[in-house]
């Protein structure tokens, strides 16, 4: 792992590092923000966040405007890039699939499988590596995410309960298996079998696995351009069905982008710290 990039922000530091990764198999690229706190060597709670379609390991830290409430609350935010990267890695024919668009799953299928590991890479290697060279309080990290990173966020957090004590997300898709956007992606990545592809749907997976967390937040803008392919309120009904507590917020005037999530993140950051802290 390199440092290649430093700025001081809110007293802490926004931080870039270039990883040469074992599991994707390519050099990767890792957004940290350490609040004041963590610079000084104390111990913090943690939260990665998963972004969603054609982003990078910088979208959420230029955009989401997360870093001075982080550095209020000691919260150091860990933002990987979406999918593995490079001239040997495969790439789609749209913006929806390849490159920018790695689903935190684990491909498959030729020829995204060679590289196309995300989520190994989030759960296994990167959570290590974090915990092994960051001043983070191993028992009080979290996961969230947008869009596609909603439904990254939602899925590693019920596959892995014992890594990730708290979830939330802005306009996730809830049930990739039966929306366009996860039908290709699951279609190319994991092959035609749809009974592979519902391990790796919030949906399915909460349906399967009951009640696994307190609470869980998401937020969902009424005017978002992609909400057909979101299907919020399955999720919603199989929570209820299960005993899942959620928080389901739908905003009038709300699109998909980072607008909407710069208005609410503060809220997602303060949820996160009282489910770590208990």
């Amino acid at each position: 792992m390199q440092l290649t990039q430093q700025y001081r922000c809110f007293e802490g530091e926004q931080r870039i590092y270039t990883l040469d990764s074992q599991v994707l198999k390519t050099k990767t690229k890792l957004g940290v923000f350490l609040p004041p706190q963590a610079l000084l060597g104390q111990p913090c709670p943690a939260l990665f966040y998963l972004a969603g379609l054609t982003c990078t390991e910088e979208t959420f830290s230029i955009k989401a405007h997360a870093q001075r409430l982080a550095a209020q609350l000691g919260l150091i935010m860990i933002t990987p890039d979406t999918s593995p990267r490079g001239e040997q890695v495969a790439e789609g024919d749209s913006w929806d699939i390849g490159q920018g668009a790695g689903f935190y799953i684990n491909a498959t299928q030729t020829p995204w499988a060679e590289h196309y590991q995300m989520e190994s890479f989030i759960a296994d290697e990167l959570y290590d590596w974090v915990n092994q060279n960051l001043p983070i309080q191993t028992q009080k990290i979290g996961i969230m995410g947008h869009s596609m990173g909603g439904h990254g966020a939602l899925t590693l957090a019920f596959k892995y309960p014992e890594k990730f004590k708290s979830v939330s997300a802005f306009a996730p898709i809830c049930a990739p298996s039966q929306c366009p956007w996860g039908e290709k992606a699951f279609s190319q990545y994991l092959g035609t079998e749809q009974s592979d592809w519902k391990k790796h749907d919030a949906t399915a997976l909460i349906q399967a696995k009951g009640a696994v967390f307190k609470e869980i937040l998401i937020d969902q803008g009424l005017q978002d351009q992609f909400y057909a392919q979101l299907n919020p309120a399955l999720f919603k009904q199989v929570c209820a069905q299960v005993g899942q507590s959620l928080t389901l917020r739908e905003h009038v005037g709300y699109d998909h982008g980072y607008y909407f999530i710069q208005s609410f993140i503060d809220e997602h950051l303060q949820f996160h710290i009282v489910q770590l802290e208990h």
